[in-house]
């Protein structure tokens, strides 16, 4: 199953024809479920590695110890043919990888059944018309914080696909707070979502993973668009939030690029991106768990979407990526190619680095062109007439916040987001605060009284 991409240009002969694709997805079809893959109650098939007719997954872990990458796919997405949820977590902290792990294992069933119970109400309202997005973008008001929809009946259901994932995000990242298995006061992990339901992208984003799109422009050659943001501290909006609650943000001297949050007091633990779930030791300085939404309506003209974790991103362009993928012969084998392509570039661009973690989904939108692919473009191409649209800026308990939307649109006009250049990788963390191991050692203690009164009063009870 796939190699290494050996050079750049584009393979010639493309992604493999519809006959092998046929043949692919009828394998699953037949009822197979190969490693990594499980049903649940309503006949949904939830993918934790490999590929189907549609997707390709695929993670190695770096040289930092234990994989704190975790993905997700979800077919047939809130029981609905053809949805699909797709998700990258990128862990991070001493147990980084259970947090991820635990979000990876609940985010979509919890998004899932209340989707189902928002549908249910909308079928209440006498229509069954879910769709999330509309023709036409959706305006930011920065001064009332609120947004404008253009005209359209559908518009209306967008709101509502919002708060939902806004309520999923913020109600797990408050489980993982009380949860005492998992020691999150210096741990957590960054989210990057996907929903492809009907001919619309719903993308919800968390931290500095990045979702990209693969897209024809007017001369159909291959283009990217990027479809998040990476939500690092430094960011206008995300400064502003963190500043305004006694949160610090800074670069140290000796990597001047990467800012960080730090706490009111204490020089850690020094926290690379402005949104994350866990890391409660920053909640009350400006971290929030509120995902960036953004939607986009697809068209025959978009090929792919890129979910990926920095450790990608690091050290390949959006365009390289788009590149790369186009140049699998064999959709099974994309993401496979794409961590590969990151782990060498690791090799010969920082070599006395650890290489990071790495993790990738490819979701195909369309059935792949018997026809060679035209050229590569690696260029971003702006259309007038489709725009990436953002959601509006949620207020939160602790504090309120302002969107970066303007700023992403901005950039996207001029420059991609590329990776890293000339800095070699840094952790997400710096240094564990003092009191995060009297913290932790307290959830314990607590969680050992409970057990310790439930027994005593079992005894109790079996004594009277």
């Amino acid at each position: 199953m796939g190699g290494c991409c050996s050079r750049d240009d584009v393979a010639k002969e493309g992604l493999r024809s519809r006959g092998e694709e046929e043949f692919n997805e009828a394998f699953y079809d037949e009822g197979g479920l190969e490693g990594g893959v499980s049903a649940i109650e309503d006949g949904t098939r939830v993918r934790f590695e490999g590929s189907c007719g549609f997707a390709s997954m695929y993670t190695q872990q770096g040289l930092k110890g234990v994989n704190q990458d975790a993905m997700v796919l979800w077919e047939d997405f809130g029981g609905e043919k053809g949805s699909v949820f797709c998700g990258v977590f990128d862990g991070h902290g001493p147990f980084g990888h259970k947090v991820a792990g635990h979000v990876r294992d609940n985010l979509p069933s919890k998004l899932s059944s209340q989707l189902k119970a928002l549908a249910s109400h909308v079928d209440h309202q006498g229509s069954s018309d879910l769709s999330f997005c509309n023709d036409k973008s959706i305006e930011f008001n920065d001064t009332t914080e609120s947004y404008e929809t253009k005209k359209d009946d559908n518009g209306k259901w967008f709101p509502s696909w919002k708060r939902t994932f806004t309520n999923a995000f913020e109600e797990l990242d408050n489980e993982l707070s009380m949860n005492t298995s998992i020691d999150c006061i210096c741990s957590g992990t960054t989210a990057v979502s996907v929903v492809k339901h009907r001919e619309n992208l719903l993308v919800a984003n968390l931290g500095d993973s990045r979702a990209i799109l693969g897209t024809r422009d007017e001369k159909n050659k291959l283009v990217p668009v990027q479809l998040t943001v990476d939500l690092k501290p430094n960011l206008p909006g995300e400064a502003e939030r963190i500043n305004s609650c006694k949160g610090r943000v800074f670069a140290l001297k000796e990597e001047p690029d990467v800012h960080r949050i730090w706490l009111p007091d204490d020089d850690c633990p020094g926290l690379a991106m402005a949104r994350a779930f866990g890391d409660f030791c920053l909640k009350d300085y400006g971290l929030i768990s509120t995902p960036q939404l953004s939607s986009w309506k697809l068209t025959e003209k978009d090929e792919f979407v890129v979910l990926a974790t920095d450790g990608l991103w690091d050290v390949l362009s959006n365009k390289q990526v788009v590149k790369t993928v186009s140049s699998a012969r064999n959709r099974a084998d994309a993401a496979k190619l794409l961590v590969h392509r990151a782990v060498r570039t690791w090799r010969t661009r920082y070599p006395t680095s650890k290489i990071d973690d790495c993790a990738a989904i490819c979701l195909f939108l369309k059935h792949p062109s018997l026809s060679p692919l035209p050229s590569f473009d690696g260029g971003i191409h702006p259309t007038k007439s489709r725009e990436l649209s953002f959601s509006e800026s949620f207020k939160t308990a602790r504090s309120s916040e302002t969107s970066d939307a303007e700023t992403f649109g901005a950039a996207a006009n001029k420059e991609e987001w590329t990776a890293l250049e000339g800095i070699s990788r840094v952790n997400s963390l710096v240094k564990m605060p003092r009191f995060a191991s009297v913290l932790s050692w307290r959830r314990r203690s607590m969680k050992i009284e409970e057990q310790n009164s439930k027994e005593g009063k079992k005894l109790e009870d079996d004594f009277e």
